[in-house]
């Protein structure tokens, strides 16, 4: 048996080492065990004592029988050494109910007798022994065997952690997974109708209307759909939420006309608050390189501040004007509230930091508004700052804002005008939904396109053979046969493959686009769709 320990010692360090340290020089550092010692001799278990302790573990002893049962009842060990000679109840008497009791069942178990009849030794192995020493013991050998098992069972220990976190990670991935996939299923539930929406606002555009109110309420609800289908859009980004990260999509846009608009958004607000909205805007529009929807927000941020801190009479000035050197344009919104505690003034863009509102707290608001609207400006490379004069005497926010050159601006928009007034294709739209599918070939057919409908997989594959569309606009989740496979179909048809083939899907992740081309699309329109880049594809397609 010792012969079989010594060949085993050199396995298990080896084995250890690759295990948990991976071919690193440095130990590492593991949790102590404990190492049970059983004999009713009291000089016999302070000796054992001594010689264990150079070997760093807990050690821990017992008397009798009885004891060590109780111990094992709320403690593991990595090996117990047992002594056979004892009253009341003997070493193998212990032995095998520590067998019994599962906990325990596979606890090494090293035998301490002074006898070594045959008999004895046999017994013992049968009760579940693992080895014999005789006493007095050898220290040196003891302690090298009592290491092997140390060695063992925190291998098995790290093995087991290894197990558990390995679960744990591949638990985690499953909810990450499972989460995309809801926030997936989620966008593409709430882009649906928002599609028929923003479609019927093209339309009416398109038709016209000499009331300007009606117009004006046409442009809210088309400004209002595409602010929700961008919040929609961060659903998906599960990551850049968690973290808290905002990315921009920048574009040329008019600064004039997102001031403007957002000022007028607020004006039924403010009316209804019996609260003053005056807007100057500059005789010339003012351009920007920057995200149109998180530019309105930093801008509502601070009209909503305004009207908060605002009482019935008073009055809110939007003004928008251009710098001396015409490089930089400023925003500023001004009210005439309750103002800012010059104490608190430097903090007003803390997160959560507010002036005293009392306890009725009827200002309302977390203290978010203004910390947002700053991170979102400083994301366009500009700048956010705060006045006041002090209690009772108003608040003034600027934002000020890098311009664009008014030279490329007017290159960039003369190659779009000549863009957009090329030929008007045949165009077949594959939709099941039947307002999306009515209000899209309206608003295509005002346009001046030819323009043919189908509602199912099959049944778009069969009116393509007799239109021989140029343009095919095919939504991905059709019943029976779907978007992928409908492009697979057109693309394996020599009459059909060269047609090119829009995917239009409620799925606007990474992932999405890319499986979109792979099976075959040419290009990947997220829901509602956005006209003007359809536009421009179309524009750029052969006659």
């Amino acid at each position: 048996m010792v012969a079989s320990l010594d060949m085993i010692k050199p396995a298990v360090k080896k084995h250890f080492s690759e295990e948990v340290g991976h071919g690193e020089s440095h130990e590492p550092q593991l949790e102590r065990v404990n190492i049970l010692v059983v004999d009713d001799l009291p000089e016999k278990l302070l000796s054992y004592q001594v010689v264990l302790e150079e070997l760093g573990q807990n050690i821990i002893t017992a008397r009798s029988g009885e004891e060590a049962l109780k111990l094992l009842l709320t403690n593991d060990f990595a090996v117990i050494l047992l002594d056979v000679n004892m009253p009341v109840m003997d070493g193998f008497e212990t032995a095998a109910l520590i067998r019994k009791r599962k906990r325990s069942a596979r606890t090494p178990i090293i035998f301490l007798t002074g006898f070594t009849d045959e008999m004895d030794v046999a017994q013992g192995y049968a009760t579940g022994a693992v080895d014999y020493l005789p006493t007095p013991v050898v220290p040196e050998v003891l302690k090298a065997k009592v290491k092997v098992f140390i060695e063992l069972f925190q291998m098995r220990k790290q093995a087991a952690l290894q197990a558990e976190e390995r679960a744990k990670r591949e638990a985690a991935e499953e909810a990450d997974r499972r989460k995309d996939e809801f926030l997936g299923m989620l966008a593409h539930e709430l882009r649906n109708p928002l599609g028929p929406i923003r479609n019927a606002a093209q339309v009416l555009y398109l038709m016209g209307n000499k009331d300007e109110r009606f117009n004006q309420l046409r442009d809210i609800v088309d400004r209002q759909v595409t602010h929700m289908s961008r919040l929609i859009d961060d659903l998906l980004d599960a990551t850049r939420l968690a973290r808290g990260q905002i990315l921009l999509r920048k574009e040329r846009c008019n600064l004039s006309k997102i001031v403007c608009q957002t000022a007028e958004d607020y004006r039924s607000i403010f009316d209804a608050s019996g609260i003053k909205l005056k807007i100057e805007m500059p005789s010339m529009p003012l351009w920007v390189n920057g995200d149109p929807t998180r530019l309105v927000q930093a801008i509502g941020n601070l009209l909503h501040n305004a009207h908060k801190f605002s009482d019935p009479g008073g009055l809110i000035t939007v003004r928008l004007e251009q710098n001396g050197d015409g490089k930089t344009g400023i925003i500023s919104v001004q009210d005439t509230g309750i103002g800012i505690d010059p104490k608190i003034l430097p903090h007003v863009f803390e997160v959560f930091r507010q002036g005293d509102q009392g306890l009725d707290r009827s200002r309302g608001g977390l203290g978010l508004g203004l910390s947002l609207a700053r991170g979102l400006v400083k994301l366009h490379k500009g700048e956010m700052s705060a006045e006041s004069a002090g209690i009772g005497r108003g608040a003034k926010f600027h934002i000020k804002l890098p311009l664009e050159s008014m030279a490329d601006l007017v290159v960039e928009a003369g190659a779009e005008e000549q863009n957009l007034q090329g030929a008007k294709q045949r165009i077949l739209l594959i939709e099941d939904n039947l307002d999306t599918a009515e209000s899209t070939k309206l608003l295509l057919s005002l346009n001046g396109y030819d323009v043919q409908t189908a509602f199912t997989g099959a049944g778009g594959l069969k009116v393509a053979k007799d239109f021989r569309p140029q343009v095919i606009l095919c939504d991905i989740g059709l019943p029976g046969m779907d978007g992928y496979q409908v492009v697979r179909a057109i693309r394996q048809d020599k009459e059909l493959s060269s047609a090119y083939v829009i995917a239009l899907t409620g799925y606007g992740r990474d992932e999405d686009q890319q499986q979109a081309s792979a099976a075959g699309f040419d290009m990947h329109l997220t829901k509602p769709i956005d006209y003007n880049n359809l536009y421009r594809a179309l524009a750029h397609l052969p006659a």
